[in-house]
């Protein structure tokens, strides 16, 4: 039937739509008597209900914020990964996944330390390959424009002396220039794992991706404000990372 006819025959659209369990067409009573009463039922029992709804919502919130394994997303700074020392530091490697965005130092085949990272950009992108570290700079400053004297604090090189692996906002998306940047406590225990000559390989994905880097939280700092340039520039910024923060985050 369509519309018009529906209104010659007296069922206004409007009114068919709104109370479709009371009043039928050409106003012939419609009651639903057991949807009715579960209604009542639970209108009845709404007062115990909703405050356990809320209690558990709050619960998971406050749990899953920035906790493994959850994809809610939490500050870089909050994050703070397990290390195991290695027995072999001949042996360690960094292996870093472009796709899942996640690094992992390894020893062997075993997993030292695993964190979030951020990667570049598809028109500036962290070269794959393998590669060794090159330098060591553990309170290195960006030396050129635009930007010149940011700290890249742990910085290690690898590729060439532009591409390097350091502190930086994370970010769960490519967001860099090509280099790999890691929350700041990732950053600090990765620095003293690895030396220079340490084997870095990047990979469009790693076998652990699934597994532990699956595990690991998703990191977002694009809410936070910018710190202070005249903090960014300052010899604080360098004291405060050794200690695992940075201004007031």
């Amino acid at each position: 039937m369509g519309a018009a006819s529906r209104r010659k025959a007296g069922c206004p659209d409007h009114d068919r739509d709104l109370l479709p369990a009371v009043t039928g067409c050409k106003g012939k009573p419609f009651v639903d008597t057991p949807g009715i009463l579960r209604i009542l039922i639970m209108m009845k029992l709404l007062p115990r209900i909703l405050p356990l709804a809320i209690v558990a919502l709050l619960s998971a919130l406050f749990c899953s914020c920035g906790s493994p394994g959850t994809g809610t997303a939490g500050s870089s700074f909050s994050f703070d990964p397990s290390v195991k020392q290695p027995t072999n530091r001949s042996a360690v490697a960094v292996k870093i996944s472009t796709s899942a965005q996640r690094l992992y130092v390894t020893e062997g085949s075993e997993v030292l330390l695993a964190t979030p990272c951020a990667v570049g950009t598809s028109a500036s992108p962290t070269p794959k390959g393998n590669f060794r570290i090159n330098s060591k700079t553990r309170h290195r400053r960006r030396q050129s424009a635009p930007g010149a004297g940011y700290p890249m604090t742990y910085w290690m090189s690898f590729y060439s002396p532009a591409y390097g692996m350091h502190w930086g906002f994370v970010k769960p998306y490519p967001c860099t220039h090509g280099c790999v940047r890691m929350p700041l406590n990732s950053a600090r225990k990765v620095f003293d794992l690895v030396r220079v000559g340490t084997p870095v390989n990047v990979s469009a994905s790693q076998p652990w991706d699934a597994t532990i880097g699956a595990k690991l939280p998703r990191l977002d700092d694009s809410p936070l404000p910018n710190p202070p340039m005249s903090y960014m520039l300052s010899p604080q910024v360098f004291k405060d990372a050794e200690q695992g923060k940075m201004w007031k985050f």
